[in-house]
């Protein structure tokens, strides 16, 4: 049985200009990123890379009708490398585009075509969420079910994964927090999953170590003290996305689904809403087993006693962002069951990392107490 893969290279540069020049990039190369990442960070070089602003194609998160616009645009490109330079949406996009044969993505989603991939893959994080730079999956809102999808194969793997501390700089306080918040979620779901063991748990424990210590500065400190720990953030939700990509996330991601496709909140943003109401389900169905040693570590963390974890873990978050009702983002109550319903139906992929099974009503009240 396997029990843990790394296969991307994990590399690590100053700025841009070391990792154009270390990387050879050239005029066989594709670049997914966006002009405001490009203009600061890019522009000077004067590459002679092919370049694809994604912001053009759409916005907010990824969608099948932004992938397919962009996808039209890239047919015409001659490539031999993807290289991916932004946040979740431009890796998601990438993924799919270093692929053979993809005429429409719903297709790769949908997996009714061969996964296979036929160009190299390279992909520079310029948020500190995701993880996406070594995980094996690729998520996109497909509009026509009005849901996420998840596409999930090795062969969408990077070929190296690389780290740039100054891409950071540009990235607003709002997201830099959403994103971290979603790595923290990475790591906490991926330590009590059922497929967890003790290679995933050091890279679970680690991150979330790191990103709660985080956390704490910017609490203390203020907003610029992120800055100082730009690296450490980095590495963190790098080292969440191979605890997770080996793992698994759970009923957090499952239930934040139906809710960012619908009414368009957020990865992130939407994650947070449910993080320790799913964590405090999971307590009241089975208090004894790895929950207990995550409780611990958070409360070690925190420097709290454990039975006030979650409310202090509350606490913190909310010194950084606040947390909203469900129907504040248009959510309407009809909707309830309808999420419910969705969930079960389409994100069986998820549930079945989910540290105890959660029954339909059990998702619901979830629901219900968060609306």
């Amino acid at each position: 049985m396997q029990l843990f893969k790394l296969r991307p290279t994990i590399s690590r540069f100053y700025s841009f200009g070391d990792f154009a020049k270390e990387y050879g990039l050239g005029e066989r190369d594709l670049v997914i990123t966006n002009e405001f990442i490009w203009a600061p960070y890019m522009k000077d070089l004067n590459l002679k890379c092919h370049f694809l602003f994604q912001e053009k194609y759409g916005a907010g998160e990824p969608s099948d009708k932004m992938m397919n616009a962009m996808l039209d645009e890239v047919k015409k490109i001659q490539y031999d490398r993807v290289i991916a330079v932004g946040g979740g949406t431009v890796i998601d996009c990438s993924k799919v585009f270093a692929l053979a044969g993809v005429d429409d993505v719903v297709k790769a989603f949908e997996r009714s075509i061969p996964i296979k991939k036929d160009k190299g893959l390279v992909i520079v994080p310029t948020t500190c969420g995701t993880g996406s730079e070594v995980t094996n999956i690729s998520i996109a809102e497909i509009i026509s079910k009005n849901t996420k999808m998840g596409l999930v194969d090795d062969e969408i793997l990077a070929d190296s994964a690389v780290i740039i501390p100054e891409l950071l700089t540009g990235l607003p306080f709002k997201f830099y927090v959403y994103s971290s918040i979603d790595a923290l979620i990475h790591a906490t779901e991926s330590f009590v999953s059922p497929k967890a063991n003790v290679y995933t748990q050091i890279f679970s424990r680690s991150a979330m170590s790191t990103i709660i210590d985080v956390f704490k500065g910017i609490a203390r400190e203020g907003e610029d003290y992120r800055k100082k720990r730009f690296e450490d953030m980095l590495i963190a939700s790098n080292i969440a996305g191979i605890a997770f990509g080996n793992a698994g996330v759970g009923a957090v991601h499952a239930l934040s689904y139906p809710l960012g496709g619908t009414y368009h909140v957020p990865h992130g943003e939407s994650n947070y809403q449910f993080f320790t109401t799913v964590f405090e389900k999971y307590k009241s169905k089975k208090p004894k087993g790895s929950i207990e040693e995550a409780e611990a570590l958070l409360a070690k963390d925190l420097g709290c006693d454990v039975k006030n974890v979650y409310v202090e873990l509350d606490n913190l978050l909310g010194k950084l962002c606040k947390k909203n009702q469900l129907h504040t983002y248009g959510m309407k109550e009809a909707d309830i069951d309808g999420f419910t319903d969705t969930v079960i139906r389409t994100q069986q992929r998820l549930l079945a990392n989910n540290y105890v099974e959660l029954t339909r009503e059990e998702i619901r009240e979830i629901y219900q107490k968060l609306f």
